[in-house]
């Protein structure tokens, strides 16, 4: 018996979605606990260098497993006709039309959508990773030349891309018609407090990040340095250049010395006011 387990996540142009992928990994782990031999068929698009279905022979296999997500559609009516000659059982799925051909191809189907069954990806293992918030500025007209808003923000989203962490975008502007916002800066320090490290090219994403107690890896992306590498300094906080943004090591070891011990966030100072109501109590 050898076995090849696809799914959505298998199809060229087809879905990897958190939860399709955690099915594929429970439905693995149980055949690896069985000892039963298998493969897992996945997009070139989502694992270029993984196993494809171009590179999996019908004849290589006497079992094709579907797991998750719902059956239908001429991807799967293409899979029946490409292992017809395998047994073919659908597992941890919905079945929005039980005619659909791409249902009735299979000789068992094992749905989710019964009322009593669980999702198989809560029967899948999952490691704890960091959770990044990202900030990110808007190119700012005011640095003319000096500002590297483009290149500083190519080379840090390409670094976090690679990054085996949870990335969480995150915007200081504010709006009450607007959902995927706050509304209110209260509620933007809610959200920061709950990451384990901020990275940012703005001023207030270091600023509000260090409010929340949260560590936060400063990029400053105006070259020679601008508001953010002259407010870091008032805070007594490390910023990384911009002409340094493009050298992974540089990030990756301010990124490990925000999740050590030394990263951790001191009191904020308290700015003082004193001056301002000094100049209007002396302009009355």
């Amino acid at each position: 018996m050898r076995v090849l387990l696809t799914g959505w996540a298998s199809f060229l142009h087809g879905e990897a979605t958190a939860g399709d992928v955690l099915s594929l990994r429970a439905a693995g782990t149980a055949l690896t606990g069985a000892g039963i031999d298998h493969d897992v068929a996945w997009s070139p698009n989502f694992r270029p260098g993984g196993r494809h279905l171009p590179g999996a022979p019908p004849g290589d296999y006497t079992h094709v497993v579907f797991v998750c997500g719902p059956v239908h559609g001429p991807q799967l009516r293409a899979l029946h006709e490409r292992y017809a000659a395998c047994r073919r059982i659908a597992v941890g799925v919905s079945v929005p039309d039980p005619g659909d051909p791409a249902v009735t191809g299979f000789h068992r189907v094992l749905p989710r959508d019964d009322g009593v069954t669980p999702d198989l990806s809560l029967a899948a293992s999952v490691s704890a990773v960091p959770v990044l918030g990202v900030v990110l500025a808007p190119r700012q007209p005011e640095y003319r030349d000096a500002g590297r808003h483009d290149d500083v923000h190519a080379a840090l989203t390409g670094w976090l891309a690679r990054l085996d962490c949870a990335r969480v975008p995150l915007d200081t502007r504010l709006a009450h018609e607007d959902w995927a916002r706050c509304a209110t800066p209260d509620q933007f320090v809610a959200a920061v407090s709950t990451m384990d490290v901020i990275v940012t090219t703005r001023l207030h994403g270091l600023v509000l990040g260090l409010k929340a107690g949260v560590p936060v890896l400063a990029v400053d992306p105006v070259a020679g340095g601008g508001k953010v590498t002259a407010q870091a300094a008032a805070l007594s906080w490390p910023v990384v250049a911009a002409e340094d943004c493009a050298n992974p090591g540089v990030l990756d070891a301010r990124l490990e010395w925000c999740r050590s011990r030394a990263g951790r966030v001191p009191e904020p100072p308290s700015p003082s006011l004193a001056g301002l109501v000094d100049e209007l109590a002396g302009s009355r």
